[in-house]
């Protein structure tokens, strides 16, 4: 087996995966519905202790994969606390580790794909990908977006919340010694 090269690595495409998943408020909580920072009308909130917007979430996350650090959980927590609760904030935060990695990886793709049986997404689908094309400083054509209902098969398929899985795709724009 080759021994491991002290010499620099070249430049390559790191690719991870986020996940998030939020049940819906209860009624008498009456929150919006926050996807991807955008306020979706007509359908109910999701729980949790932030806005609970789970694209936002989902993309910290895989910003996380890349990065290494991980920014939902006590730092995010500590935000809540300090009554931040926006989860565009949590995706920026996320977003600045990417320049602190040595290799300095820039996103170049992101793919989303939410699960759920309410509310009926399709209408929404243009100003989601471009709110998550934002996020990113990415052209509408490096972002993907789909929605399933997942046939029932699981809680979010039954229409008990929102659950989104988000693929990004990254390329190092440093080598790493």
């Amino acid at each position: 087996m080759p021994k491991p090269s002290s010499q620099a690595v070249p430049s390559m495409i790191r690719t991870a995966i986020g996940q998030d998943s939020h049940p819906f408020a209860a009624e008498a909580e009456a929150r919006p519905l926050i996807l991807a920072g955008c306020r979706i009308p007509d359908a109910p909130g999701l729980s949790g202790d932030s806005d609970a917007d789970v694209i936002f979430h989902a993309l910290t996350n895989a910003v996380s994969g890349i990065s290494g650090e991980n920014i939902l959980g006590p730092p995010a927590d500590e935000m809540c606390r300090a009554g931040i609760t926006d989860s565009k904030v949590y995706l920026d935060a996320a977003i600045e580790t990417l320049d602190r990695h040595p290799c300095r990886p820039v996103p170049c793709h992101v793919s989303v794909s939410l699960e759920g049986r309410r509310p009926r997404l399709w209408p929404h689908m243009t100003m989601l990908r471009e709110a998550i094309a934002a996020a990113f400083d990415l052209p509408l054509t490096s972002v993907g977006l789909t929605a399933t209902t997942g046939d029932g098969l699981t809680a979010v398929g039954r229409g008990d919340g929102l659950a989104c899985l988000v693929i990004l795709t990254c390329r190092d724009t440093a080598a790493s010694t």
